[in-house]
């Protein structure tokens, strides 16, 4: 039988698979010795893997390895097992990352509506130290700056991740630099100059990926699906007819100046990071209220109340609540409500996009395949009620478009939860994203809780 644990993996041992999906999955790896806890990336490794994508990976790793910063996603061992061990392990490129606990920043923040000017102040700050105290002063050039590659560590310091699109650009020890060529980045992020076929200069292209990140922070959408001449709110922006368009009017003076400055077409007069630091937006005093602050738009339009509705606390037989994995828990991640409660106890589950209903899995699990096809989801079921044998707990995997068109990919999983007080069968329902904006799949899970068959079986305060 393969093993997930080669033993030169530094004392680390895979135990529980916590994203990913195809050729690359992520687990949860302890080192019980140390008492340390670690995210482990594994891209699988066959007979179709070419040395060109071997390449690719490799350069994602030494690029990230020599990247130590607060906001970066710490890079600490890779393990390669080759298709000659795979008697032993399963053969793949094992790199063992920090955990970032606190989940995806973004999962925090509702659609259409964004997060207050005080915490997207207090994460772009982060944002822009992670970018122009280090990566650029190293030479680097990250090119897919997007919500998806920001999360956040147990503390709720953000954390930048995702290395596999970058390049080194300067070299530190000279200053020299060199225009890019390669085409790469997600549509609605990248910028215009990277429509054409002309090298390009890297720290602009940085600098417009972060601007679209902030205007995502404020206002909860990618102000355009592509910056082309084939999307007709980009061509409003270039011709000025925008700013007088919601939700563009609910940004402040000082913040769209800043967007503008950031999202400036020409990237010869765009703004420079040192520029934006000296942004009048930027350099006032920020305020770190985290958990509560960061999560308030989610608790007025009550997706919060939904993910964590008033259900009596799950207990052994000794009365204490069962304790979630070493690692995870902290002030921060419990105040975002990072714990559910489930049939076992309390369990670490770093998705919001999350509800219980008051029926069973066995019926539940067929209305969430239909409403979701019905979207136009494609679905197809790893493990459902008519197996047989049945193995709990179901689950669906699904895929499809956003309306920015950008590619979605995740899983349904539907468990049994009873309810201590009434002994009465229900469902836990989390649905965990493995690719795509999480905004978006935010927008899906609300759209599957509205929905007409799931709405009234879903528990709520």
């Amino acid at each position: 039988m393969q093993s997930y644990n080669p033993k030169d993996s530094s004392g680390y041992e895979v135990v529980e698979q916590i994203g990913g999906g195809g050729f690359s999955s992520v687990f949860r790896a302890v080192n019980i010795a140390e008492h340390r806890v670690a995210a482990c990336k594994i891209i699988a490794l066959t007979s179709a893997t070419n040395d060109k994508q071997r390449k690719s990976v490799d350069k994602e790793m030494r690029i990230h390895a020599a990247l130590k910063h607060e906001n970066i996603l710490e890079f600490l061992n890779a393990v390669v097992v080759e298709l000659k061990h795979s008697h032993l392990y399963f053969p793949g490129i094992y790199m063992l990352m920090e955990l970032a606990a606190g989940g995806d920043l973004f999962d925090k923040i509702a659609p259409d509506v964004g997060v207050g000017d005080e915490v997207a102040h207090y994460y772009f700050g982060q944002l822009l130290a992670g970018m122009q105290e280090y990566i650029h002063s190293q030479g680097v050039c990250h090119r897919d700056l997007k919500p998806e590659n920001l999360l956040l560590d147990a503390a709720g310091a953000l954390k930048i991740s995702d290395f596999g699109l970058a390049a080194v650009y300067k070299l530190v020890d000279s200053g020299k630099t060199r225009p890019l060529t390669e085409r790469c980045g997600s549509l609605p992020y990248v910028a215009p100059e990277l429509n054409s076929d002309s090298p390009y200069q890297a720290q602009p292209v940085d600098v417009w990926g972060i601007g679209v990140i902030l205007f995502t922070m404020l206002l909860g959408n990618t102000p355009w699906d592509e910056p082309t001449v084939h999307s007709p709110e980009f061509c409003r922006y270039v011709s000025g007819t925008i700013f007088s368009e919601q939700p563009w009017r609910r940004l402040g003076d000082t913040a769209l100046s800043l967007i503008r400055g950031m999202l400036t077409i020409n990237p010869m007069e765009r703004m420079t990071l040192n520029d934006i630091y000296a942004h009048p937006w930027i350099m006032r005093h920020s305020v770190a209220t985290l958990a509560e602050r960061l999560t308030e738009s989610l608790r007025k339009n009550g997706d919060l109340e939904l993910a964590n509705p008033a259900l009596r606390s799950n207990v052994d037989e000794d009365g204490d609540e069962m304790m979630a994995s070493e690692g995870y828990r902290s002030q921060f991640t419990q105040s975002l409500m990072l714990f559910s409660q489930t049939q076992s106890g309390s369990r670490y589950t770093p998705h919001l996009t999350r509800f219980y209903t008051s029926i069973g899995p066995s019926l539940l699990f067929n209305m969430i395949f239909e409403t979701l096809v019905g979207f136009n989801v494609q679905c197809k079921a790893a493990s459902s009620p008519s197996d047989e044998p049945v193995i709990e707990p179901y689950r669906l995997r699904i895929g499809g478009h956003d309306k920015r068109r950008m590619t979605f990919k995740g899983w349904v999983i539907v468990e049994k939860f009873i309810y201590r007080d009434r002994q009465v069968e229900g469902s836990f329902v989390v649905m965990k994203r493995d690719e795509g904006n999480p905004i978006s799949w935010r927008q899906l899970w609300k759209a599957l809780i509205e929905s007409e068959t799931v709405s009234p079986h879903v528990l709520r305060k």
